[in-house]
């Protein structure tokens, strides 16, 4: 087989089991191909889940994950399998949601991440956390996520 890009990548194309937490799922990367051009990459999660870190009752949120990426992009199946992983893992909302953006703004060094985390209510509050690495790049197209303010979100 040819040497490619792609040839480190190990969770693509075969069966993968769920990370049992977020320290043991393992995000994986590829060279960007377009590393001359600034462009947005956006992933959307409107089923993300974890679990209350005091009642174990779960969570559910809306993530969107921006990110301008420069020598890396991370690989869609390994991003899924860590969010995935959040599933049976409790901490509070805003720990959740800046650990995610954390993890792959270390992981990629993109030029720019931001991530919207809106989380349905749970005692009739919902909690929108944000978060980015800096201010938005010039001359990206960057839209709006999307989400509205609470009114039965869905």
């Amino acid at each position: 087989m040819t040497e490619t890009i792609y040839s480190n990548l190990k969770q693509l194309g075969g069966t993968t089991e769920l990370p049992q937490s977020p320290e043991a799922a393992v995000l994986e990367r590829v060279a960007n191909p377009q590393a001359d051009v600034s462009y947005n990459v956006r992933f959307t999660a409107p089923e993300f889940t974890s679990l209350c870190p005091m009642t174990g009752q779960p969570d559910f949120a809306h993530l969107v994950i921006d990110y301008v990426p420069g020598d890396w992009l991370v690989e869609s199946k390994s991003l899924k399998l860590f969010l995935g992983s959040f599933r049976n893992h409790g901490a509070f909302h805003e720990d959740c949601t800046i650990s995610i953006a954390r993890r792959l703004a270390d992981f990629l060094a993109p030029r720019w991440l931001r991530i919207g985390g809106y989380w349905y209510p749970r005692g009739g509050i919902p909690i929108d956390v944000f978060w980015q690495t800096g201010a938005m790049p010039e001359g990206v197209w960057i839209p709006d996520q999307g989400v509205p303010p609470y009114r039965g979100r869905g």
